[in-house]
């Protein structure tokens, strides 16, 4: 069985879920205020966003493939352009988020993320939106939202001061692409020898930040 299978993405997606409550359980009352690598978001912000964008996740598939992802994507607009509005999408639903500790939020996003991967297998091939003539199906979204876990994973370690790395980035990676074509091709020069760092970069992270770590 291929790896990039169905099977191979939901173990994936799951183990990215597994990881970030692992993380989760390291921070204390004073580290949820530690910066992370998302400009602006301290550890807690991060975990509100994570339980934001899990719910969001239910919304898009709820109403595929006519959600308000789907109309967004339709307009075809440029990538950054793109990147702007969900950037401030994310700021609303955390800002209209009620406040709350890091480890509740998480708890929620836990719940919220396992009870989406457990809807995807049936929807698996369906549209979910498209992209200048590009479908992406339920499927493909799925392996966004993997890798999407599995940054925000790393995003968690290196708030504690940790490094973290996917068991399989490769998969990770390709989950990624499958899911976002507005993003491909944009970046030239990468290293081919480690695709982590890649889609690092091209989610917008410095792989270096912060520059001390255990």
């Amino acid at each position: 069985m291929s790896r990039a299978s169905p099977a191979g993405v939901l173990a994936a997606y799951r183990d990215g879920i597994t990881v970030i409550c692992e993380l989760a359980a390291q921070f204390t009352d004073a580290t949820w205020l530690a910066a992370t690598p998302c400009a602006e978001w301290r550890a807690v912000d991060l975990a509100g966003h994570l339980r934001c964008v899990a719910d969001d996740y239910h919304e898009y598939l709820d109403d595929a493939p006519a959600s308000r992802l789907a109309r967004l994507m339709s307009t075809n607009a440029p990538a950054d352009s793109l990147a702007r509005k969900l950037a401030r999408q994310n700021a609303a639903e955390l800002a209209a988020l009620p406040d709350a500790p890091g480890p509740e939020h998480i708890m929620a996003f836990a719940e919220s993320a396992l009870s989406y991967g457990r809807r995807l297998l049936p929807s698996w091939d369906l549209p979910h939106h498209s992209y200048r003539g590009t479908g992406v199906t339920v499927g493909a979204m799925a392996g966004a939202a993997c890798a999407e876990w599995h940054l925000h994973a790393w995003d968690l370690a290196r708030s504690l001061g940790k490094d973290y790395r996917p068991a399989d980035p490769e998969l990770v990676l390709a989950a990624w692409q499958a899911g976002t074509p507005q993003l491909w091709p944009v970046l030239t020069g990468w290293d081919a020898d480690d695709p982590w760092h890649f889609l690092l970069t091209l989610s917008g992270r410095d792989p270096g930040w912060p520059q001390m770590l255990e």
